[in-house]
């Protein structure tokens, strides 16, 4: 049997390590070059297939492919798109089929989030459908750490670290600040639904650096009288208080206090804002001097303080992608699975994509406190490993050191289509 290409696309909002994924899955396929023929890239996603935007990754240097591994972003463009049903959309299915027969695909990796695994499942679900045989695998990626059965996600690690860092620095700036200016600072954080990122700013104070921060989770409905009075409490006791606050952050009556009318390609609420939101809050009821914050995109393309673990672990889900592939696998996705808490300890397991797609993994009410404001022991246990490490990319002249791709097209064989 004549042996197949594959393809490899990146999907959704993109991380500090998701091209060390992407270099896991190539390198890997390099080194099976008996059974795997050239390895494709999706420009911008799974686009780049619908429209037969090809990129043959065989024109990049063994250089350039190893320093994905310490550069952020896509290096292939990502998108936000989301396949429907088969039966809603039949002609994008078949034109996918058409672009994978036609290049010779029989591996399908695509790196993306929870939407992402659901498009991976379809696609698998349409080769069988429509008979083409077609290995469709996911390599799981979010900031978000919201996909199930895995331990984290690929690309939190390195959030979480960046938030931590970030909350405790800025703690030490307000405090030094606070007697005559500033007494609150607030950091707005990516998270529309789960709070695992702003649960990483707990991490800011420890038991040899107490700091006074307040968290609001999207999992605690926020209540204004009780954030206020602990923030009060924060500044009478401490001289000043840094607040965390996830993006998804929803009242009583359950809207997202960030909710600007907009939603993105898939459908989400397009969040920003609540931040402000919070700080003119705190001065309009205690008369605090205020400063906000919000991370954006920083947070995740903050390669340069990217998490040692999270760096490793991105590479080698893309690495263990490809092994299930050739081993025969289809519709599975490669995930972290602890072994340990002390020392942390982890492996490579698998996980059916039917059990992964379209579910979210929300943070546990055990790992916060109480009063809803805080993270408890338990969820400092998880989480303090997934920060740990440092990897640095190279540094030339102050500045970080990152590839940029060549992206070679391949040669078109269809008629256009229009996505």
């Amino acid at each position: 049997m004549a042996k197949k290409n594959a393809f490899y696309a990146q999907s959704g909002g993109v991380t500090a390590v998701i091209n060390a994924s992407a270099s896991g899955v190539i390198e890997t396929a390099r080194k099976h070059k008996d059974k795997i023929g050239k390895v494709y890239a999706g420009r911008n996603g799974i686009i780049g297939a619908l429209t037969e935007d090809l990129i043959d990754t065989n024109k990049e240097s063994i250089k350039d492919i190893a320093a994905l591994r310490h550069t952020p972003s896509g290096a292939f463009g990502s998108c936000r798109f989301k396949l429907k049903g088969l039966e809603e959309n039949k002609a994008q299915y078949e034109r996918l089929i058409e672009v994978f027969k036609a290049h010779n695909i029989g591996y399908f990796f695509y790196n993306g989030g929870g939407d992402s695994a659901d498009t991976c499942l379809k696609v698998s679900q349409l080769s069988e459908k429509m008979g083409y045989p077609l290995q469709a695998i996911h390599v799981p990626k979010t900031v978000d750490n919201d996909l199930p059965i895995t331990d984290c996600c690929p690309g939190f690690g390195s959030v979480a670290k960046y938030v931590a860092v970030s909350m405790r620095e800025a703690s030490f700036d307000v405090a030094s600040m606070a007697k005559t200016s500033t007494k609150v600072f607030v950091m707005e954080v990516m998270g529309r639904h789960a709070g695992w990122i702003a649960a990483a700013g707990g991490l800011a104070s420890d038991e040899n650096c107490q700091l006074p921060i307040v968290i609001l989770f999207p999992e605690i409905a926020f209540n204004k009288a009780k954030f206020l009075a602990k923030v009060d409490e924060m500044v009478k006791k401490h001289g000043y208080c840094s607040v965390v606050v996830s993006e998804g952050v929803k009242g009583e009556d359950g809207k997202f206090l960030s909710d600007q009318g907009v939603r993105d390609a898939f459908g989400h609420a397009q969040l920003g804002g609540a931040a402000p939101v919070i700080a003119n809050m705190v001065k309009d009821a205690l008369g605090y001097k205020f400063h906000w914050a919000v991370a954006d995109y920083l947070q995740r393309a903050a390669r340069h303080i990217a998490s040692k673990t999270d760096v490793e672990q991105a590479y080698a889900l893309g690495q263990k992608a490809v092994e299930l592939a050739l081993k025969g696998e289809n519709a599975v996705m490669p995930t972290v699975d602890r072994v340990s808490d002390k020392p942390y300890k982890w492996k490579i397991g698998v996980a059916q994509l039917s059990k992964v797609a379209n579910v979210e993994k929300m943070m546990p009410r055990n790992f916060i406190t109480k009063d809803g404001f805080g993270i408890t022991d338990k969820c400092r246990t998880y989480l303090a490993p997934l920060i740990k490490g440092e990897d640095y990319p190279p540094f030339k002249d102050g500045l970080p050191q990152y590839v940029k791709l060549k992206n070679v097209a391949v040669s078109k064989k269809l008629p256009a289509f229009k996505v």
